[in-house]
This record gives C-alpha cells, sequence and structure tokens, in this order.
C-alpha cells in the first residue's frame, strides 16, 4: 500500500507543476523545529501503525518561491521498535524476537500546497499540502530473544549477512499547515520512509537449518509523525520580525 500511495503523490507533485506555471511567485524561508513520534512496520510489527511508536524531534529550514511550492532540508532523530512476544500470530510468538534501533534521518523534499498559501497573508493562510523527495539514514538495531540477550539458537543459529548500516531512503507524505500570527507556521504532518533494506529490525533471510527467519521479499519501513513550528525568516533588507 505504501509503494502505491508514493507513487501516487509523486504524480501529483509531477503534474501539478504543469498547471500552476501562471500563478505569481515569491521568496521566503523559514526555519523550524519537530516534535512527535517514529515508529517502524517489517517482520516484527507487519500490520500495526503506530505501534509502539517513541518521542522524535527534529529540525528544517524550508524555502518557498512560489504559493503551491517549496524545497524543505531537514534532520529528525528517532527511534523504533518491534517485539514478537506483543504479537498474536503463532509464527512471531515462536520466533520471539524483539529490537530497538535509534534513526538518525536526512531528507530533502519537495512539497506542493493544495492551494495558495504563504506566512502573513490572510487570504491564503492554511493549506494541505504533499511531500516527497530524497532522504539517507543511519541506523544500528540492538536485538533480544525473550527475556535475554539475543542468541538466536531457535532451529540452530542465523545465517545473517553483513549490511551498511548508512543507507538511503525515499520520505514522502501529507500534512497540514496554517499561519500562526504574522510570521509563524504551525503544522502537523505524517511521513513514511520507503527503505531499500529488510534489516532495519535485524530480522531478514533464514536460520542456519533452512527455516525463514524474516521475509527478504519486502522491505522494512519507518515513519515520522508530528508538529511543526516554524519562524519565517526575514529578508536581508528587512527589519528583524517587521511584519509582527
Amino acid at each position: 500500500m505504501q509503494k502505491r500511495v508514493f507513487t501516487y503523490l509523486l504524480c501529483l507533485l509531477v503534474l501539478s507543476g504543469f498547471s500552476q506555471r501562471s500563478k505569481r511567485n515569491f521568496r521566503q524561508s523559514e526555519i523550524g523545529l519537530f516534535g512527535g513520534a517514529s515508529y517502524y512496520l517489517g517482520d516484527l510489527n507487519p500490520r500495526g501503525h503506530f505501534l509502539f511508536s517513541k518521542p522524535a524531534v527534529g529540525l528544517f529550514y524550508r524555502y518557498s518561491f512560489h504559493y503551491r511550492y517549496a524545497f524543505r532540508f531537514g534532520f529528525n532523530y528517532g527511534s523504533v521498535m518491534g517485539d514478537d512476544s506483543k504479537s498474536k500470530e503463532f509464527d512471531q510468538l515462536e520466533r520471539n524476537v524483539a529490537f530497538k534501533s535509534k534513526i538518525y534521518d536526512l531528507h530533502a523534499v519537495a512539497e506542493f500546497n493544495f492551494v495558495d498559501y504563504r506566512i502573513g497573508v490572510d487570504k491564503h493562510r492554511f493549506t494541505m499540502f504533499l511531500f516527497a523527495g530524497l532522504g539517507a539514514f543511519y541506523f544500528n538495531p540492538e536485538s533480544s530473544y525473550g527475556a535475554g540477550p539475543a542468541t538466536d539458537l531457535l532451529h540452530g543459529g542465523v545465517v545473517t549477512p553483513g549490511y551498511p548500516k548508512l543507507q538511503i531512503n525515499m520520505p514522502y507524505g501529507i500534512g497540514f499547515k496554517m499561519n500562526a500570527g504574522r510570521v509563524f507556521c504551525f503544522g502537523i504532518e505524517w511521513g513514511p520512509r520507503k527503505l531499500f533494506t529488510d534489516h532495519l529490525d535485524n530480522v531478514s533471510g533464514e536460520y542456519a537449518d533452512g527455516y525463514m527467519r524474516g521475509n527478504t521479499r519486502t522491505k522494512d519501513w519507518y515513519f515520522f509523525y508530528g508538529a511543526t513550528l516554524s519562524i519565517k525568516l526575514p529578508k536581508i533588507n528587512e527589519p528583524c520580525f517587521k511584519s509582527l
């Protein structure tokens, strides 16, 4: 489902570029903070959106060059976890593996506003928006088996190939933003990260005796959701907070 959503959002971003060229342009920069939570989907949590959510924070810079378009560059920090023992599925309960990992997330995305939006302009004070782009992340999963350290000796051990801890991803998502005064912007958003690895949870491949440990045909995902607060930066020749 996440792949179809990403394709749909990307198409909207591209097609909207051809329908909005006649709109008036402007230049506006913002810096902001993100506060919310992060969670993961994968072998240890196949379908539970928002399950095992952990606190997450971030900061970002947004450059708007159009009433409908902006670029955003940011860094988020969060953590993810999964636990077979919390599942109702027999195969997960038998495997009985848990993991946790910190996530360091860098991203560069393009934003498309559904309606014209600009901070400090009452006529264009709120909008829904889509975003998509490219990112990179660092992770280092720690696994456990049962109540103690991971020995993972069920079925006679684990075959685990090496994998890089720094990898690329494709961030995308949807949100809402609105003016909060003359220079502030408040927003909420939900942002999946499409990964190209099945090792975020350190569960993939087979046990040494050939039993399947993790589904290698599907990749892992992690997500950020929460609120943002940004402030419009003054232009070089503009006094600070002139519009307050």
